[in-house]
């Protein structure tokens, strides 16, 4: 059925259908419930009560003191999983080896012959760990630690032996962490402790080798010296340019009495002293010129004065330009020398600083290791000092008490849960098969999906007390034969001027009971004082012939084939009923109904009788009902209840309309009244009234 056209008084008719249904999974799944109920073993739950605390005072050199909050889901849920492991759960069996409630339950499996010792511990230990139960109480720091059993003491004892278990496992942990890291921790000093020594006497060698009291005062020293020479340099350079171009002036000079043009050679005080005695001479030799004349001895000595001291003059002169020059000279010098000493003093200091950072480079690696060997030191003295603080503080809040009732099974619980699931089963179910359920079901649901009239509905008959096909003769006043009334019915008022006089009745595949539908609906028709006549067209697998008694040496496949006449007729088991049987099967029943003969015999025919029903192969199957019903007013095409599925009758349909065939409707055969309300009481009440009238007949 299509869910989504349902409403809620479809739903409540497919809850009354289905209902047998329902009550059956129900009883199943009560009768299961109610079954595993009872043969479930009883479980005992015990619980104690653990506060589980983190401590945070531990070691900084511990993980647990690596940044967790006050809460740490984390580490609780650490805990959680540690109270469900396997160690703990072998040290609850170590705890409980020579109990006698424990070895009542498990004292086989510690001594079995099967295993090692340990092997048998291990396998108990698995078993207890299986029970083990971790409740964390919400927005609290308790823990409820259960364990389920089937003895009500052994829960109690294996549950308090738990919490034992686990506080031990904590100082064993603490106590193996401790001692591994403190092991660490001197080998590791014991190593840092050698690396330390090594780099003081690399150093140490460094030091000596490289004369670094030396090396001290020369840094101390070395960069005022840079200073002082870099300042000297800068003055000797001036004064070497001063000089050198003091030089340059008087070097290129022509003539000694030129070079008194230089002011550094007029202002030397012997070259001036001589200029001064040459303007004195001069003068006294133009007073003897004059007073004595050219020749004179006087004039002659006075001239010789003063080339004597012209050439005095010249050679001062010639003195003091070399004085210059040697000047120069000694400048000059004297910067070579002091930009030579800037080098050496600049390569003298580049190898102190290669040194001093070679020295760094060492005294820098002493200085690491020996911090790294104090901090383990100091490390070592605090876990020596914090050896027995743990990690987390477990205090013991209540203990286990044995349980007075099990936990499981909870018989009324279960009851009720398996009540619920097998009505919700139930009813889920019923859906499911009404949704998988794509079959005809009633006459409603079939023309919403088919588009097609219904023309009656056929009931279903259990036991019938006559032959099917011929319900209609002998029950007069039966509900079987009040439909197919109503189908007759439906029939001849399908048309106000002319009803169908040639119909053909078929269905979608074998099975469906279109021979059994033809038969009687004959029958019907025949009773309403209409001449009718049946002809058995299936000419693969004929049912006519054999349901109302009648020989089949010949009939419509051999009229077709020629070998007969019209001379087929047969009379029928009730008064203006005629019948053509099928005939012998031919090899080519598609060929001879595709014939011009069939047309001719029902032209013939047609005027003879008022009424003509062809019983055909099924649509799907074959196409001879194909064929028939272009020749034919109307085809009624018969499907079974809970049988025929709508996608078959639909291809059906659609091949009957793809040749524009004339399709009257549809004919639901053997519809079961009981499994709905409506028709029930419909099907009831004409029951009542055929027995009423046997009553009257009887009486």
């Amino acid at each position: 059925m299509d869910i989504k056209e349902l409403h809620l008084t479809d739903y409540i008719k497919i809850l009354k259908k289905r209902r047998r249904f329902i009550f059956t999974v129900f009883i199943i799944v009560s009768v299961i419930g109610l079954v595993a109920t009872l043969a479930t073993t009883q479980i005992y739950r015990a619980t104690v009560s653990i506060l589980i605390e983190k401590n945070e005072r531990g070691s900084s050199l511990s993980p647990s003191n690596s940044g967790y909050a006050s809460y740490d889901p984390d580490f609780y849920e650490t805990q959680y999983q540690l109270i469900k492991s396997t160690a703990v759960a072998r040290k609850v069996v170590d705890l409980l080896a020579n109990d006698p409630t424990f070895n009542k339950y498990y004292g086989a499996s510690l001594k079995s012959e099967a295993g090692t010792k340990e092997a048998n511990y291990d396998n108990v230990a698995k078993g207890i760990r299986g029970g083990i139960i971790v409740t964390p109480l919400k927005n609290t720091k308790i823990v409820d630690v259960s364990y389920m059993s089937e003895s009500a003491e052994l829960a109690e004892i294996v549950t308090n032996n738990i919490a034992k278990a686990y506080i031990e496992m904590l100082l064993d942990l603490s106590m193996s962490s401790t001692q591994y890291t403190l092991q660490w921790m001197s080998k590791k000093a014991e190593e840092e402790k050698e690396k330390l020594e090594k780099s003081e006497r690399t150093l140490q060698q460094y030091m000596k080798g490289q004369n670094f009291v030396a090396i001290e005062d020369k840094v101390a020293v070395v960069p005022q010296k840079l200073s002082e020479i870099n300042s000297q340099l800068i003055k000797a350079e001036a004064k070497r340019k001063e000089a050198e171009s003091l030089y340059n002036k008087v070097r290129d000079i022509p003539s000694p009495a030129a070079a008194e043009s230089v002011s550094a050679v007029a202002s030397d005080m012997t070259v001036q002293s001589l200029r001064q005695q040459i303007l004195k001479a001069e003068q006294h030799g133009m007073e003897l010129s004059q007073k004595y004349g050219a020749r004179h001895p006087a004039m002659q000595r006075a001239n010789e004065d003063i080339k004597g001291l012209k050439a005095k003059r010249d050679q001062e002169i010639k003195r003091v330009i070399q004085t210059i020059k040697n000047e120069y000279d000694i400048a000059r010098s004297t910067e070579g020398s002091l930009r030579s000493l800037l080098s050496a003093t600049n390569a003298e200091v580049l190898n102190v600083n290669d040194k001093l950072i070679e020295y760094k480079v060492l005294n820098r690696d002493v200085e690491t290791n020996r911090q790294l060997y104090d901090s383990l030191i100091k490390k070592i003295k605090e876990q020596s000092v914090i050896e027995q603080v743990r990690s987390a503080n477990v205090l013991l809040v209540e203990k286990a008490e044995k349980p007075t009732s099990p936990v499981s099974p909870r018989p009324v619980r279960n009851l009720l849960i398996t009540l619920i699931l097998g009505l919700a089963g139930g009813i889920g179910m019923a859906f499911f098969v009404e949704y998988l359920d794509q079959t005809i079901k009633n006459p409603e649901e079939a023309e919403a999906k088919l588009g097609l009239s219904v023309l009656g509905m056929i009931p279903l008959i259990d036991t019938p007390e006559y032959p099917i096909e011929k319900l209609v003769e002998k029950e007069p006043l039966s509900p079987f034969t009040e439909n197919y009334k109503a189908i007759r019915t439906a029939l001849l008022l399908s048309a106000a001027d002319q009803p169908p006089k040639r119909l053909l009745v078929t269905s979608a595949q074998p099975g469906e009971g279109k021979t059994v539908t033809a038969i009687n609906l004959a029958t019907a028709i025949a009773q309403s004082e209409y001449k009718v006549l049946l002809i058995d067209a299936d000419l693969r697998k004929p049912r006519v012939y054999k349901a109302l008694g009648l020989h089949n040496t010949k009939g419509l496949s051999t009229y077709l084939a020629g070998a007969s006449d019209m001379n087929i007729i047969q009379p029928g088991h009730v008064s203006n009923l005629s019948v053509i049987p099928s005939g012998p099967v031919p090899p080519n029943p598609s060929e001879l109904l595709s014939s011009n003969r069939l047309n001719f015999m029902i032209r013939a025919l047609s005027e003879e009788y008022d009424i003509i029903i062809f019983d055909s192969a099924p649509l799907l199957s074959v196409t001879d009902a194909l064929i028939l019903s272009k020749a034919l007013d109307g085809t009624i095409i018969v499907a079974k209840a809970g049988k025929t599925g709508y996608d078959e009758v639909k291809r059906a349909i659609k091949g009957l309309r793809d040749l524009n065939s004339n399709i009257l409707g549809v004919v639901i055969n053997a519809f079961d009244t009981k499994k709905n309300e409506y028709y029930y009481k419909y099907y009831n009440y004409y029951s009542d009234e055929k027995k009423s009238h046997s009553g009257n007949k009887k009486a």
